[in-house]
C-alpha cells in the first residue's frame, strides 16, 4: 500500500512533498478533492497527530509523519535513484541549509505579512513594508548566488530547490509583486525553469503571480453624532496646503524622479503597437485575414522597426524546456520595455542541439534603447530586418510569428511571446 498524503492542493507544504515524490518516482495516496473543509479532525486524526497540522504522511505499519520538511525528507530517500538528498555529507548539509534559509527568510517572513494582507492579523504598515524589504534583501542575495548556477546544490535538482521554489511561488502571489520581480532577474530564471520541469507542472501551476500588492482599505472612522445646539459663527481656519491622513506614513526611501523615456519624443505613429498585439492574439497568423496581413498594411517604417534575434551561446543549452524557460527570463526582465516591444523568440532543435532564435518588433531605429532595460540583453546579437524589400527577411520574420520557423535545418519546438 502506498503511504498516504493528507493535506489540501493549494497548500505550500504540501507541494514540498508532491514535488519530491515526483522527482523521487514514490507513489503516494492522495486525495485531491480534500479541503480546509473537509471534515478531517476527527478523534482518530488527533490520536494519530496530537498537534492537529497538516500536511501528514500515514505509513503502512500505522506510523504518521508529520512537518513537511521531514515528511518531504522521506519520501525523497524512498526513491531507489534519488538525489534529492545528496548522500555527501558536506552536499547534504548545504542542502539543510537552503531548507532552513527558504523557511525563516521566505516562507515564514511571507506568511505572516500575508496574514495581514488576509485581515487574519492587523494590518500595520511599518511592519509590513519592514517583512516585504526584508525578504526583497534576501531575494537579492539569492539572485547574485545564482548568477552562475542553475540549481542551489550541485548540478541537479535537490530539496534545496523544492523548498525555495515553494517559498518562492507562495511569496511571488501575495507579497513581491511584478515591480520588485523585476530586480531578481536570477531567480526568476531560475523559478521559471522548476515551476515548468515536466514533472512538476501539475504541481506549481497555475502560479498566479501577483502583478501589485493592494494594501487592505484602511477602515472608515466612526462619526461621532452631532449636538442639536445653535450654530456659533467661527473664525475661518487657516487654509492648510495639504491634509494629511493620519494613517498615512511618510516612505521609507524618498521616491525616485521619474525619467522620460526618450522614446516617447519621437514623432507620434499611426501604428498601434497595442492594436497589433490584440490582433496578433485573436486572428490566425498567416492566410488571408490573418494578423500578418493587418501588420503589413499599417505598419509604419519610419516609426517602429523589425529585428532578428539570436543567442550568442547556443553550445550552452541542454533542455529544450530550460531554453524556453531562459527566453521567457529575458521577456521578464523587458518589462520596462513593454509599451515599446513586441517579440516572439524560441528554441529550434533537439535536446542538447537547439538554438534560441526570433524576432521582435520595437519602436523606433535603434535596437539598443529599448532592449538594454535587460541585464543580459547583450549575450543576444541583434540585426534589422527589411521584410518589405528582403524576401530571407521575410520569411525569418514570419515563420518567427508563426512559430514554424526552421533554422539551418532545426525546427521550432517551443516559444515565448512578449506582448
Amino acid at each position: 500500500m502506498a503511504p498516504r498524503l493528507t493535506g489540501f492542493s493549494g497548500n505550500s507544504r504540501l507541494r514540498r512533498v508532491r514535488a519530491a515524490a515526483a522527482l523521487a518516482g514514490v507513489e503516494l495516496e492522495w486525495d485531491s478533492s480534500f479541503s480546509m473543509k473537509s471534515e478531517w479532525k476527527t478523534e482518530e486524526f488527533i490520536a494519530k497527530n496530537p498537534f492537529g497540522f497538516l500536511p501528514t504522511l500515514e505509513l503502512e505499519d500505522g506510523t504518521v509523519l508529520r512537518e513537511s520538511g521531514a515528511i518531504a525528507e522521506y519520501v525523497a530517500e524512498l526513491g531507489a535513484n534519488s538525489t534529492l538528498v545528496p548522500s555527501d555529507a558536506k552536499a547534504k548539509a548545504e542542502v539543510h541549509e537552503w531548507q532552513c534559509t527558504a523557511d525563516q527568510e521566505l516562507f515564514i517572513p511571507g506568511s505572516l505579512a500575508n496574514r495581514q494582507l488576509m485581515g487574519v492579523l492587523p494590518y500595520n504598515k511599518p511592519n509590513f513594508d519592514g517583512i516585504v524589504k526584508k525578504v526583497n534583501e534576501r531575494l537579492a542575495v539569492i539572485d547574485s548566488i545564482l548568477v552562475n548556477k542553475t540549481f542551489l546544490v550541485g548540478e541537479r535538482i535537490t530539496l534545496a530547490d523544492i523548498f525555495t521554489v515553494t517559498a518562492l511561488t507562495q511569496i511571488f502571489s501575495t507579497i513581491i509583486d511584478a515591480e520588485a520581480r523585476v530586480k531578481i532577474p536570477n531567480v526568476i530564471r531560475y523559478f521559471e525553469t522548476l515551476v515548468n520541469h515536466p514533472k512538476l507542472l501539475d504541481i506549481f501551476n497555475p502560479t498566479n503571480l501577483i502583478e501589485k500588492v493592494t494594501p487592505p482599505a484602511a477602515p472608515a472612522k466612526e462619526q461621532k453624532p452631532k449636538a442639536d445646539k445653535p450654530k456659533e459663527a467661527k473664525a475661518p481656519k487657516p487654509k492648510k496646503e495639504k491634509e494629511v491622513d493620519e494613517e498615512e506614513e511618510e516612505p521609507l526611501v524618498p521616491a525616485e524622479p521619474k525619467v522620460k523615456n526618450p522614446l516617447d519624443d519621437l514623432p507620434k505613429s499611426a501604428f498601434n503597437l497595442e492594436e497589433w498585439k490584440r490582433q496578433y492574439s485573436n486572428l490566425d497568423t498567416r492566410g488571408a485575414n490573418g494578423s500578418l496581413e493587418w501588420f503589413y498594411e499599417k505598419f509604419d517604417r519610419e516609426g517602429f522597426s523589425i529585428w532578428r534575434v539570436d543567442f550568442k551561446y547556443n553550445e550552452e543549452l541542454t533542455q529544450v524546456f530550460m531554453s524556453s524557460n531562459q527566453v521567457g527570463g529575458f521577456f521578464n526582465r523587458l518589462e520596462a520595455s513593454r509599451k515599446y516591444l513586441f517579440g516572439s523568440v524560441g528554441v529550434l532543435g533537439k535536446a542538447n542541439d537547439s538554438i534560441i532564435s526570433g524576432a521582435v518588433v520595437l519602436r523606433g531605429q535603434d535596437i539598443e534603447p529599448v532592449i538594454n532595460v535587460a541585464p543580459d540583453w547583450e549575450s543576444y546579437s541583434y540585426k534589422k530586418l527589411d521584410v518589405f524589400n528582403n524576401e530571407d527577411d521575410k520569411k525569418f520574420f514570419e515563420g518567427s510569428m508563426a512559430w514554424d520557423l526552421i533554422v539551418d535545418g532545426k525546427e521550432w519546438a517551443d516559444g515565448k511571446n512578449f506582448k
